[in-house]
């Protein structure tokens, strides 16, 4: 099977894919800086229609309001790019979806969008499920905006790989 993805990344996304089907869950995805990646990672592969819900590509701030439900404060006190944030969109694609668990992805990609305590390459991600904690993880990857882009998209796969191990 080829895909536009690296087979680590494809590797990654076969497991979850398979561990949701076995377990009978529905997967949603929130992205932001990543842009989709993590959802067309996971709809590269055979079969994932069983498994993958839906996908929200929230941009903008208004978007991550208007489709996730992000509390429009949380943007003046800590910013987009923030845990808060990234636990709001996670929860909030479960909420307005049939899924049963979630992964959301908030960042700076670069090169520009950086300021004095958000480097490029700063990335808040989560991951939700009905009747768990909410697990957050926070990274601050390296390269340009693609190279970010896809450590990104890699380690919201295994956050959402150990929300669904668990």
């Amino acid at each position: 099977m080829t895909t536009i993805f690296p087979k680590s990344l494809t590797d990654i996304a076969e497991e979850t894919l398979e561990t949701c089907r076995g377990s009978g869950l529905m997967l949603a995805v929130a992205e932001s800086c990543t842009g989709g990646l993590v959802a067309a990672c996971l709809t590269s592969l055979a079969g994932s229609s069983a498994v993958v819900e839906r996908g929200f590509v929230t941009y903008t701030n208004r978007s991550k309001q208007d489709m996730l439900g992000v509390p429009p404060h949380l943007f003046t006190t800590v910013g987009a790019v923030s845990e808060d944030v990234a636990r709001a969109m996670a929860e909030g694609a479960l909420e307005r979806s049939q899924a049963h668990v979630s992964v959301s992805v908030t960042g700076i990609a670069g090169p520009g969008g950086a300021t004095a305590g958000k480097p490029v390459g700063l990335v808040h991600m989560a991951s939700a499920r009905k009747g768990r904690d909410t697990l957050h993880e926070r990274h601050v990857f390296s390269g340009d905006r693609d190279a970010v882009r896809r450590q990104a998209t890699e380690a919201a796969l295994r956050l959402l790989l150990r929300q669904v191990g668990e």
